[in-house]
């Protein structure tokens, strides 16, 4: 499967941003999709996930009650709405996509399928 992440760009502290994940080429409602981001000089860390069938989500404790990620399996999307964004958001996001069971989904190495990024930059 071939992931598209697009939506990123710059903008003020307490603002929103929506990112999607566009996929095509595989059996995308077989995957469990993820978005990571990537702070410079930093590792690529996990930011939310949701299952299959968009029934079961999980979110990194650092992003909960503003980040909402929502998949539509119909046009292969994978939106990630960002609400009260903070300057600590900024980073590249990544969305990617596993087959893994649902209990390793956090873990960036078991994703064996990328998107290209897409930079958030969020100004105080």
């Amino acid at each position: 499967v071939q992931l598209q992440a697009s939506g990123g760009g710059l903008v003020q502290a307490g603002g929103s941003l929506r990112l999607s994940c566009a996929a095509s080429g595989g059996a995308f409602r077989t995957y469990n999709i993820a978005w990571f981001r990537q702070a410079p000089g930093k590792q690529r860390d996990f930011v939310a996930v949701i299952a299959r069938n968009g029934g079961t989500t999980k979110y990194a404790d650092s992003v909960k009650g503003r980040f909402t990620i929502s998949r539509d399996n119909a046009k292969n999307t994978v939106d990630l709405q960002m609400n009260s964004l903070k300057p600590e958001d900024t980073a590249v996001y990544y969305c990617g996509a596993t087959r893994v069971i649902w209990g390793a989904t956090m873990m960036g190495e078991q994703y064996i399928y990328w998107g290209q990024g897409t930079e958030v930059t969020v100004s105080s």
